[in-house]
Protein backbone atom coordinates (compact mmCIF):
# COMPACT_ATOMS: atom_id res chain seq x y z
CA UNK A 1 0.00 0.00 0.00
CA UNK A 2 1.33 3.42 -0.98
CA UNK A 3 1.16 7.09 -0.02
CA UNK A 4 0.96 9.89 -2.56
CA UNK A 5 1.88 13.57 -2.40
CA UNK A 6 0.14 16.02 -4.74
CA UNK A 7 1.42 19.50 -4.00
CA UNK A 8 3.76 22.26 -5.23
CA UNK A 9 7.45 21.27 -5.56
CA UNK A 10 8.91 22.85 -2.40
CA UNK A 11 6.55 21.33 0.19
CA UNK A 12 6.53 18.07 -1.77
CA UNK A 13 10.31 17.71 -1.46
CA UNK A 14 10.30 18.52 2.27
CA UNK A 15 7.50 16.10 3.07
CA UNK A 16 9.12 13.42 0.91
CA UNK A 17 12.38 13.72 2.84
CA UNK A 18 10.63 13.50 6.19
CA UNK A 19 8.48 10.52 5.21
CA UNK A 20 11.54 8.67 3.94
CA UNK A 21 13.27 9.32 7.27
CA UNK A 22 10.33 8.43 9.52
CA UNK A 23 8.81 5.55 7.54
CA UNK A 24 11.16 4.41 4.76
CA UNK A 25 9.15 1.19 4.39
CA UNK A 26 6.12 3.05 3.00
CA UNK A 27 6.14 3.32 -0.82
CA UNK A 28 5.71 6.94 -1.84
CA UNK A 29 4.46 8.34 -5.14
CA UNK A 30 5.05 11.97 -6.11
CA UNK A 31 2.43 13.60 -8.31
CA UNK A 32 -0.94 12.35 -9.45
CA UNK A 33 0.32 10.04 -12.22
CA UNK A 34 0.69 6.38 -11.32
CA UNK A 35 0.02 3.09 -13.05
CA UNK A 36 -1.06 1.55 -9.74
CA UNK A 37 -3.80 3.89 -8.44
CA UNK A 38 -5.47 1.12 -6.44
CA UNK A 39 -2.39 0.89 -4.20
CA UNK A 40 -2.88 4.42 -2.86
CA UNK A 41 -4.37 4.49 0.64
CA UNK A 42 -3.27 7.95 1.80
CA UNK A 43 -3.11 11.21 -0.16
CA UNK A 44 -1.24 14.24 1.20
CA UNK A 45 -2.37 17.24 -0.80
CA UNK A 46 -2.21 20.99 -1.15
CA UNK A 47 -4.32 22.79 -3.78
CA UNK A 48 -4.77 19.66 -5.84
CA UNK A 49 -6.82 19.85 -9.04
CA UNK A 50 -10.51 18.98 -8.52
CA UNK A 51 -11.32 15.43 -9.52
CA UNK A 52 -7.75 14.20 -9.37
CA UNK A 53 -8.33 12.03 -6.28
CA UNK A 54 -11.26 10.07 -7.72
CA UNK A 55 -8.82 7.74 -9.49
CA UNK A 56 -7.70 6.31 -6.15
CA UNK A 57 -10.47 3.88 -5.25
CA UNK A 58 -8.89 2.56 -2.04
CA UNK A 59 -8.15 5.87 -0.32
CA UNK A 60 -8.49 5.66 3.46
CA UNK A 61 -7.24 9.14 4.35
CA UNK A 62 -6.80 12.57 2.78
CA UNK A 63 -4.44 14.84 4.68
CA UNK A 64 -4.16 18.58 4.08
CA UNK A 65 -0.56 19.78 4.00
CA UNK A 66 -1.60 23.06 5.65
CA UNK A 67 -4.09 24.46 8.14
CA UNK A 68 -6.66 25.20 5.43
CA UNK A 69 -8.87 22.53 3.88
CA UNK A 70 -11.02 24.54 1.46
CA UNK A 71 -8.94 23.28 -1.49
CA UNK A 72 -10.03 19.73 -0.60
CA UNK A 73 -13.65 20.45 0.26
CA UNK A 74 -14.13 22.33 -3.01
CA UNK A 75 -13.77 18.99 -4.79
CA UNK A 76 -17.24 17.39 -4.83
CA UNK A 77 -15.90 14.20 -6.39
CA UNK A 78 -14.36 13.08 -3.09
CA UNK A 79 -16.57 10.43 -1.43
CA UNK A 80 -18.12 11.43 1.91
CA UNK A 81 -16.78 8.33 3.64
CA UNK A 82 -13.10 9.25 3.21
CA UNK A 83 -11.89 11.13 6.30
CA UNK A 84 -10.05 14.41 5.82
CA UNK A 85 -7.56 15.55 8.45
CA UNK A 86 -5.48 18.68 8.80
CA UNK A 87 -2.27 19.41 10.62
CA UNK A 88 -2.51 21.08 14.03
CA UNK A 89 0.97 21.83 15.31
CA UNK A 90 2.03 23.95 18.30
CA UNK A 91 5.08 24.98 16.28
CA UNK A 92 2.73 26.34 13.60
CA UNK A 93 0.98 28.41 16.26
CA UNK A 94 4.38 29.62 17.48
CA UNK A 95 5.30 30.86 14.00
CA UNK A 96 1.89 32.36 13.27
CA UNK A 97 1.73 34.17 16.60
CA UNK A 98 5.24 35.56 16.20
CA UNK A 99 4.32 36.84 12.75
CA UNK A 100 1.22 38.59 14.08
CA UNK A 101 3.15 39.95 17.05
CA UNK A 102 5.60 41.50 14.60
CA UNK A 103 2.76 43.14 12.69
CA UNK A 104 1.07 44.41 15.86
CA UNK A 105 4.25 45.76 17.46
CA UNK A 106 5.42 47.50 14.30
CA UNK A 107 2.06 49.29 14.18
CA UNK A 108 2.06 49.92 17.94
CA UNK A 109 5.45 51.65 17.89
CA UNK A 110 5.02 53.40 14.50
CA UNK A 111 7.89 51.46 12.96
CA UNK A 112 6.77 52.14 9.39
CA UNK A 113 6.70 55.88 10.09
CA UNK A 114 10.25 55.69 11.40
CA UNK A 115 11.25 53.70 8.32
CA UNK A 116 9.89 56.45 6.07
CA UNK A 117 11.82 58.99 8.11
CA UNK A 118 14.96 56.88 7.73
CA UNK A 119 14.49 56.81 3.96
CA UNK A 120 14.52 60.62 4.07
CA UNK A 121 17.50 60.65 6.47
CA UNK A 122 15.30 62.43 8.99
CA UNK A 123 15.82 62.15 12.77
CA UNK A 124 12.16 61.74 13.81
CA UNK A 125 12.61 61.63 17.57
CA UNK A 126 9.41 62.35 19.54
CA UNK A 127 7.33 62.67 16.35
CA UNK A 128 5.30 59.49 16.80
CA UNK A 129 3.49 58.40 19.94
CA UNK A 130 2.99 54.87 21.21
CA UNK A 131 -0.49 53.91 20.04
CA UNK A 132 -3.22 52.87 22.44
CA UNK A 133 -4.35 49.60 20.92
CA UNK A 134 -7.64 47.81 21.39
CA UNK A 135 -6.98 44.54 19.65
CA UNK A 136 -9.74 42.32 18.30
CA UNK A 137 -9.03 38.74 17.23
CA UNK A 138 -11.65 37.59 14.74
CA UNK A 139 -11.60 33.81 14.94
CA UNK A 140 -10.37 32.43 18.25
CA UNK A 141 -9.75 28.85 17.18
CA UNK A 142 -6.45 27.05 17.75
CA UNK A 143 -4.28 29.74 16.13
CA UNK A 144 -6.45 32.72 17.06
CA UNK A 145 -6.64 31.84 20.75
CA UNK A 146 -2.87 31.39 20.87
CA UNK A 147 -2.11 34.91 19.64
CA UNK A 148 -4.96 36.44 21.64
CA UNK A 149 -3.60 35.01 24.89
CA UNK A 150 -0.05 36.10 24.08
CA UNK A 151 -1.15 39.66 23.33
CA UNK A 152 -3.23 39.67 26.52
CA UNK A 153 -0.23 38.45 28.53
CA UNK A 154 1.86 41.27 27.06
CA UNK A 155 -0.59 43.73 28.58
CA UNK A 156 -2.58 44.67 25.49
CA UNK A 157 -6.32 45.19 25.66
CA UNK A 158 -7.69 42.17 23.76
CA UNK A 159 -11.18 41.16 22.68
CA UNK A 160 -12.05 37.92 20.93
CA UNK A 161 -14.82 36.76 18.63
CA UNK A 162 -15.80 33.26 17.55
CA UNK A 163 -18.90 31.64 16.12
CA UNK A 164 -19.22 29.68 19.38
CA UNK A 165 -18.60 30.64 23.01
CA UNK A 166 -14.99 30.35 24.14
CA UNK A 167 -13.47 30.54 27.60
CA UNK A 168 -10.80 33.22 27.61
CA UNK A 169 -8.99 35.51 30.06
CA UNK A 170 -10.29 38.52 28.11
CA UNK A 171 -13.72 39.68 26.85
CA UNK A 172 -15.03 37.33 24.20
CA UNK A 173 -18.04 37.56 21.93
CA UNK A 174 -19.81 34.92 19.85
CA UNK A 175 -22.59 34.31 17.37
CA UNK A 176 -24.63 37.42 16.55
CA UNK A 177 -22.44 39.66 18.76
CA UNK A 178 -19.98 40.51 16.00
CA UNK A 179 -21.19 44.12 15.71
CA UNK A 180 -20.49 44.65 19.42
CA UNK A 181 -17.06 43.09 18.95
CA UNK A 182 -16.25 45.39 16.02
CA UNK A 183 -17.33 48.49 17.96
CA UNK A 184 -14.73 47.93 20.67
CA UNK A 185 -11.49 47.59 18.67
CA UNK A 186 -8.98 49.58 16.65
CA UNK A 187 -6.87 46.63 15.47
CA UNK A 188 -8.62 43.78 13.67
CA UNK A 189 -6.70 40.51 13.36
CA UNK A 190 -8.48 38.06 11.05
CA UNK A 191 -7.86 34.36 11.63
CA UNK A 192 -11.13 32.81 10.48
CA UNK A 193 -11.13 29.65 8.37
CA UNK A 194 -12.39 29.95 4.82
CA UNK A 195 -15.99 28.77 4.51
CA UNK A 196 -19.00 29.98 2.49
CA UNK A 197 -19.96 32.06 5.55
CA UNK A 198 -16.58 33.80 5.76
CA UNK A 199 -16.13 34.38 2.02
CA UNK A 200 -15.79 38.14 1.43
CA UNK A 201 -16.29 38.74 5.16
CA UNK A 202 -13.75 41.57 5.23
CA UNK A 203 -15.92 43.91 3.21
CA UNK A 204 -16.91 47.55 3.23
CA UNK A 205 -20.15 46.61 5.02
CA UNK A 206 -18.13 45.08 7.86
CA UNK A 207 -15.63 47.94 7.98
CA UNK A 208 -18.46 50.47 8.35
CA UNK A 209 -19.35 48.84 11.67
CA UNK A 210 -15.96 49.75 13.14
CA UNK A 211 -16.26 52.59 15.65
CA UNK A 212 -12.60 53.65 15.57
CA UNK A 213 -10.11 54.00 12.70
CA UNK A 214 -8.77 50.46 12.62
CA UNK A 215 -5.61 48.68 11.54
CA UNK A 216 -6.35 45.46 9.64
CA UNK A 217 -4.18 42.34 9.83
CA UNK A 218 -5.36 39.45 7.67
CA UNK A 219 -3.46 36.16 7.87
CA UNK A 220 -6.40 33.85 7.12
CA UNK A 221 -7.31 33.36 3.46
CA UNK A 222 -7.43 35.72 0.50
CA UNK A 223 -11.04 34.78 -0.29
CA UNK A 224 -12.07 36.20 3.08
CA UNK A 225 -11.25 39.76 1.97
CA UNK A 226 -12.46 42.11 -0.77
CA UNK A 227 -9.38 44.10 -1.73
CA UNK A 228 -11.27 46.92 -3.45
CA UNK A 229 -13.28 47.37 -0.24
CA UNK A 230 -10.07 47.49 1.80
CA UNK A 231 -8.76 50.25 -0.46
CA UNK A 232 -12.04 52.14 -0.19
CA UNK A 233 -11.99 51.87 3.61
CA UNK A 234 -8.39 53.12 3.64
CA UNK A 235 -9.26 56.07 1.41
CA UNK A 236 -12.16 57.00 3.67
CA UNK A 237 -10.13 56.67 6.88
CA UNK A 238 -12.20 53.76 8.21
CA UNK A 239 -8.99 51.73 8.10
CA UNK A 240 -5.77 53.52 9.02
CA UNK A 241 -3.53 50.81 7.60
CA UNK A 242 -3.30 47.13 6.79
CA UNK A 243 -0.88 44.21 6.98
CA UNK A 244 -1.95 41.62 4.43
CA UNK A 245 -0.41 38.16 4.10
CA UNK A 246 -3.14 36.67 1.88
CA UNK A 247 -4.81 37.86 -1.30
CA UNK A 248 -7.74 37.15 -3.61
CA UNK A 249 -5.26 36.10 -6.30
CA UNK A 250 -1.83 34.70 -5.41
CA UNK A 251 0.76 35.71 -6.35
CA UNK A 252 -0.62 39.24 -6.01
CA UNK A 253 -0.83 40.66 -9.56
CA UNK A 254 1.78 43.32 -10.31
CA UNK A 255 -0.97 45.74 -11.33
CA UNK A 256 -2.60 45.63 -7.88
CA UNK A 257 -2.55 49.07 -6.22
CA UNK A 258 -1.87 47.37 -2.89
CA UNK A 259 1.82 46.98 -3.82
CA UNK A 260 2.45 50.71 -3.55
CA UNK A 261 -0.27 51.74 -1.14
CA UNK A 262 1.56 53.81 1.51
CA UNK A 263 -0.23 52.41 4.57
CA UNK A 264 -0.28 48.77 3.46
CA UNK A 265 2.34 46.14 4.27
CA UNK A 266 2.47 43.00 2.14
CA UNK A 267 3.94 39.55 2.74
CA UNK A 268 3.65 36.57 0.34
CA UNK A 269 1.42 34.18 2.34
CA UNK A 270 4.11 33.18 4.80
CA UNK A 271 2.49 33.88 8.19
CA UNK A 272 1.73 30.24 8.93
CA UNK A 273 4.48 27.70 8.36
CA UNK A 274 3.90 23.96 8.22
CA UNK A 275 6.62 21.78 9.72
CA UNK A 276 6.97 18.55 7.73
CA UNK A 277 8.40 16.41 10.54
CA UNK A 278 5.42 16.88 12.85
CA UNK A 279 2.96 16.84 9.96
CA UNK A 280 4.22 13.52 8.61
CA UNK A 281 4.09 12.07 12.12
CA UNK A 282 0.43 13.10 12.31
CA UNK A 283 -0.31 11.51 8.93
CA UNK A 284 1.08 8.17 10.07
CA UNK A 285 -0.72 8.42 13.41
CA UNK A 286 -4.03 9.09 11.66
CA UNK A 287 -3.60 6.12 9.35
CA UNK A 288 -2.69 3.84 12.27
CA UNK A 289 -5.83 4.96 14.09
CA UNK A 290 -7.94 4.27 11.00
CA UNK A 291 -6.55 0.73 10.87
CA UNK A 292 -7.51 0.26 14.55
CA UNK A 293 -10.96 1.81 14.15
CA UNK A 294 -10.16 4.72 16.48
CA UNK A 295 -11.29 8.35 16.32
CA UNK A 296 -9.06 10.68 14.36
CA UNK A 297 -7.40 13.79 15.76
CA UNK A 298 -8.06 17.01 13.84
CA UNK A 299 -10.64 15.40 11.58
CA UNK A 300 -12.40 17.98 9.43
CA UNK A 301 -16.11 18.53 9.90
CA UNK A 302 -17.33 18.82 6.32
CA UNK A 303 -20.36 20.88 7.30
CA UNK A 304 -18.34 23.40 9.30
CA UNK A 305 -15.48 23.19 6.75
CA UNK A 306 -12.78 23.04 9.43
Amino acid sequence: MSFIIIAPPVPTQKWKEELELIAPEIPLIIGAETDRPDDIICAMVWKQKPGILKHFKNLKLIFSMGAGVDHILADNTIPENIPICRVVDPQMAFSMSNFILMAVLNHHRSFYDYKKAQDKKKWAQFEFEEKKLKIGVLGTGFLGMDIAKKLHNLGFEVTGYSTSDKEAPFPSYAGDEIDTFLSKINVLICLVPYTPKTEALLSYDLFKKLTHPTYLINVSRGSVQIENDIIRALDEGILNGAFLDVFEQEPLPIESPLWEYPSVQISPHVASLTYPKESVRQVIECLNRIEKGLDLPNKVDRKKMY
